[in-house]
């Protein structure tokens, strides 16, 4: 009786692969996914979840809203209805409910890493915990549901980042990757939340991975795209705001706007020099994050006494603006209030977005700007959703440092075209004037008090100093603690190619490294070995590059270092190991650019 392995069709296909081997292995070459195609894939994977992400917020914030306030609808027109002491109380629960959602929250699931986006990209290996990021996403929900100062987008962004990081992690991707879907995770989210895909890719390229090299940004815009469009199949596809066009035919209607973006600039500078104190005022203060948030719940009631617009994100409150239906001097309180009443609710730690209160404190200012020249009788010909519109973007360029996606941002939410000639003027000259005010943007402030954001960037040019660490970044080589026996060293070396293992302690703090070459004066020791451990052996630590440096400034580094792959630490003061940067492929990269500029001829 023959077996299964003496078939004769077995056999005959066992000899057609061996006379034809080769020609199946190119196949199998041709047809395998390339990196640039599986990057694609995974963007669409996470645009799908950034689309159901915004969907499940939007009827999360939905039940808070019935839950607290007892109906649905936007805050503001609930508040409205309110009596004064609802509108005092709501928030004011709302942001202890919201506090104690984190207090507690976080304290089950543990200590985790760092939630910050931003942090993962520029000072780590992408890993976002799944965690602490459900935590954070409730707490937004609560805060956003009873009428905290606060945009959903932000909420949105972070659990789509972190799905994606957590699939990366999963499938046990290295960091360079990981880095890419917090990437694609952030542009999805903004994508969905505004329904600009666009800005998304734009946002994620510029502020997040602060890189717009085609290998990166084509995944991008893949994860806007699909974002957008599952959103849209949900909730169809409108402006945010609507306001009817004007088109701008003369040079002399311009200067306004450079005008309009001097102030949206000092607005900007402002704004931010605000939080900043008010955070600082709150961590002073020793009591726990609960009553912190109902404390700056609290205010925003207060607020709400006499400006009940104030609550939420300002949706409604702006579109009136935009349509001129402020009296000047309701206006005018309207955006002091709101200004108080973000200030206080972000600077307390209250989880959620900036975007959508910039863009109401940039209509506010906008519109009073337009009231002040209509009210001396200037360029009454330019209308005052003109202004708004303008200011928005500005003060948007101020917070964030960029008025490309300021611009971008505008016109997809608006979908109005005519008015980008000053909007573009005034997204610029509010850059130029906020740069000169306040050093940081809102997103890099938090990031150089942690001593992540180094000195300035380089300004050296070409293609390898382009990239940064964290775009080549590996895993870390798996370091050994520094209570390690000799023999556990030994083993790990006898296991890897590695000519130095990294040494750290509970808190992944790096504290020297262990040289192949150091061990041989311990192997011919006998039983007095047991007591070795890798504290006694290692070396102090070495020169370590960071995820944000350029390639170009870590050259020498590469040059002058030993070890097969450099260690990445987070930053150089809190040395928290994060990833390895192959010496090798730096090497390489620098290679074929000068032999790609010797065949040029540069």
């Amino acid at each position: 009786m023959r077996t299964g392995l003496n078939n004769p069709l077995i056999l005959r296909a066992r000899d057609y692969i061996r006379q034809h081997w080769r020609r199946a292995l190119q196949l199998r070459e041709r047809f395998a996914m390339r990196e640039e195609a599986l990057h694609l894939a995974l963007a669409g994977v996470v645009g799908i979840l950034g689309g159901l992400v915004n969907v499940a917020f939007f009827y999360g914030i939905e039940h808070v809203k019935i839950f607290f306030l007892r109906q649905p609808g936007d805050p503001v027109v609930v508040a409205e209805m309110m009596a004064g002491w609802e509108r005092v109380l709501t928030p004011t629960v709302g942001g202890l409910a919201a506090g104690l959602v984190l207090h507690w929250g976080l304290r089950f699931v543990g200590r985790q890493g760092s939630t910050n986006m931003l942090e993962v990209v520029v000072a780590g290996d992408g890993k976002l915990p799944l965690r602490s990021g459900l935590v954070n996403a409730a707490s937004s929900l609560v805060s956003i549901g009873t009428g905290a100062s606060i945009g959903r987008e932000g909420g949105i962004t972070q659990v789509t980042a972190t799905l994606a990081s957590k699939l990366g992690q999963f499938a046990h991707w290295p960091p360079y990757r990981l880095r890419l879907l917090v990437g694609c995770g952030a542009a999805s989210g903004i994508a969905a939340a505004y329904n600009a895909p666009i800005a998304g890719a734009v946002f994620a390229a510029l502020i997040v991975l602060g890189n717009v090299s085609m290998n990166l940004f084509a995944p991008l815009v893949f994860a806007s795209v699909i974002a957008a469009m599952v959103s849209r199949s949900f909730f169809g596809i409108k402006p945010w705001y609507v306001v009817p066009p004007f088109e701008f035919t003369s040079v002399l209607q311009l200067p306004w706007f450079v005008l309009l973006g001097f102030g949206c600039g000092v607005v900007g500078a402002i704004f931010l020099k605000m939080i900043r104190q008010v955070k600082g005022h709150f961590e002073r203060l020793r009591q726990p994050i609960y009553l912190k948030m109902a404390l700056s719940g609290l205010v925003v009631g207060l607020i709400a006494l006499e400006f009940p617009g104030v609550c939420g994100n300002g949706y409604v409150v702006t579109n009136r603006m935009l349509h001129d239906e402020l009296p000047l001097l309701v206006l005018g309180g309207l955006f002091l209030a709101k200004l108080l009443a973000t200030v206080f609710t972000v600077g307390s730690g209250t989880v959620g977005g900036v975007f959508t209160p910039t863009l109401f404190l940039g209509a506010g200012f906008g519109g009073l700007f337009a009231a002040t020249l209509h009210l001396l009788r200037i360029a009454r010909e330019l209308p005052t959703s003109s202004f708004a519109l303008v200011g928005m973007g500005s003060v948007l360029a101020a917070t964030t440092r960029s008025p490309f996606l300021a611009m971008i941002m505008v016109f997809e939410i608006s979908l109005d075209y005519s008015l980008m000639p000053p909007l573009m003027l005034g997204c610029v000259m509010a850059l130029v004037v906020a740069g000169r005010l306040e050093k940081d943007s809102i997103y890099t402030e938090p990031l150089r008090s942690k001593g992540v954001m180094g000195g300035e960037e380089s300004t050296r040019f070409g293609a390898a100093t382009a990239q940064k660490v964290g775009d080549v970044m590996l895993a870390p080589v798996p370091p050994v603690r520094e209570n390690a026996p000799l023999h556990e060293i030994a083993d790990r070396f006898l296991t890897s190619a590695n000519n130095f293992l990294p040494v750290v302690d509970a808190e992944n703090h790096l504290l020297g490294v262990v040289a192949l070459h150091d061990l041989k004066a311990h192997l011919a020791g006998g039983a007095e070995l047991r007591a070795v451990i890798a504290s006694d052996v290692m070396r102090p630590p070495p020169r370590s590059a960071t995820p944000n440096q350029r390639l170009m400034d870590v050259l020498q580094l590469a040059l002058a270092s030993e070890q097969q792959n450099i260690p990445v630490v987070n930053t150089l003061a809190e040395n928290r190991l994060v990833g390895a940067l192959s010496r090798a492929q730096v090497l390489g990269l620098f290679s074929e650019t000068i032999a790609a500029g010797s065949k040029t001829g540069i």
